[in-house]
């Protein structure tokens, strides 16, 4: 008996790229996130797409091209407060609704992200924001 992983679920390479691309149209226009970015995207998008490939059960394309992701590490150089999480959190909310992720999937794959962006946070930032 053969196990779908979430990748091939979701519709594999396709569905993630045009994951990464909503999402990051949402990133483009978050005042918070914007520039916590480079001037253009086509290198975060590509690591973006090899790391939710590898992550939700796809080939290992961050590995293979990258390394260990050892993301905490690779963003200490940016401050990232829960505010940041949150707000990153909300435009892969809304890309994976845009993409036609299943809700049950969706779930699923915000619950990993959820736990993966405030591991993320390294900034402290203020008591209760959004």
């Amino acid at each position: 008996m053969a196990t779908t992983t979430l990748y091939e679920a979701i519709g594999g390479a396709s569905t993630f790229r045009k994951l990464v691309d909503a999402f990051y149209d949402r990133v483009a226009q978050d005042e918070l996130l914007r520039p916590l970015f480079p001037p253009t995207f086509d290198e975060v998008k590509a690591r973006q797409y090899w790391f939710l490939t590898q992550l939700f059960g796809g080939p290992r394309l961050y590995t293979e091209r990258r390394g260990h992701p050892m993301l905490r590490a690779r963003h200490l150089r940016f401050p990232i407060t829960v505010r940041h999480a949150k707000h990153w959190l909300r435009c892969m909310a809304e890309a994976m609704e845009e993409t036609g992720i299943p809700p049950a999937a969706r779930d699923a794959m915000l619950e990993r992200l959820g736990a993966i962006a405030l591991h993320m946070v390294n900034t402290p930032g203020e008591e209760g924001e959004a």
